[in-house]
């Protein structure tokens, strides 16, 4: 075998699966005797998703040298949804035939055997940009003023200035404003060099904390003034998960 992995909970995968496969469903992870890796854009380069998961993250890893591994995601959660409670998972991938075998051990066994894709070669960069603000909020928080935003638009100009975040949706019948204070439950820190506000899809940005929300309670929101917007879901063990979304720009 030229890959091997093992994690004793099955649901930790299969939420951070989730998580991928709103933006992508064919993705080139890079896999390392260090770990696995993952950056990609979604279709329409809008969105994109960077991901980390160090070896430290599983209960046994082996990895003989580096390597693209290129998976269906959506059809490896088909699989993963078949996990229960307290089952375990092993991926291991088979050199010679080049298929991922998923293998899910708990109340009774059970292989899957799935077939890789090509490995795209695209080098996606990280995003360079200069953020002026800098929020902590929790995930649930933040998943439910995306929500009420929703409700009246489909897209939301998130304002922020030193003491406060504000959420301002308006669609063609009603509008709504959705404030955060600093050092209340859902807005715990916050830090703005300077006032900025930027508008971004709500579809997006609802798809994006929704999946996240099981992986994260946390989440460091990152923007300036029309610029793109970093989420980064904290995670609980070692890892790494991170979205950058695109402003939508606004005629006056």
């Amino acid at each position: 075998m030229m890959f091997k992995a093992k994690m004793a909970d099955a649901k930790f995968l299969k939420d951070m699966m989730g998580a991928i496969s709103i933006l992508v469903d064919e993705a080139t992870f890079d896999v390392t005797p260090e770990g696995i890796k993952l950056r990609a854009m979604d279709p329409s380069r809008v969105a994109m998703v960077d991901f980390e998961w160090p070896k430290t993250i599983f209960d046994e890893y082996s990895c003989g040298e580096p390597m693209k591994m290129c998976i269906n995601i959506s059809e490896m959660l088909k699989l993963l949804r078949r996990t229960g409670k307290d089952e375990s998972v092993e991926l291991s991938l088979d050199e010679k035939t080049g298929k991922l075998k998923i293998a899910i051990k708990g109340n009774y066994s059970r292989t899957f055997n799935m077939p890789t894709l090509e490995a795209m070669d695209e080098e996606v960069p990280t995003p360079k940009v200069t953020f002026n603000v800098c929020a902590k909020t929790t995930t649930q928080g933040l998943r439910e003023a995306i929500e009420d935003a929703s409700l009246v638009s489909d897209h939301v100009k998130i304002e922020a200035e030193n003491g406060k975040m504000t959420l301002n949706a308006a669609g063609d019948i009603m509008g709504a404003k959705i404030e955060f204070a600093e050092g209340s439950d859902v807005l715990l820190e916050m830090n703005a060099k300077e006032a900025s506000k930027a508008t971004f899809s709500l579809s997006y940005l609802s798809e994006i904390v929704r999946a996240a929300l099981p992986t994260s309670e946390i989440v460091i929101i990152e923007f300036s003034t029309d610029m793109p917007i970093q989420l980064d879901f904290k995670q609980e063990k070692e890892g790494k998960l991170k979205f950058f979304l695109a402003p939508r720009i606004e005629v006056e």
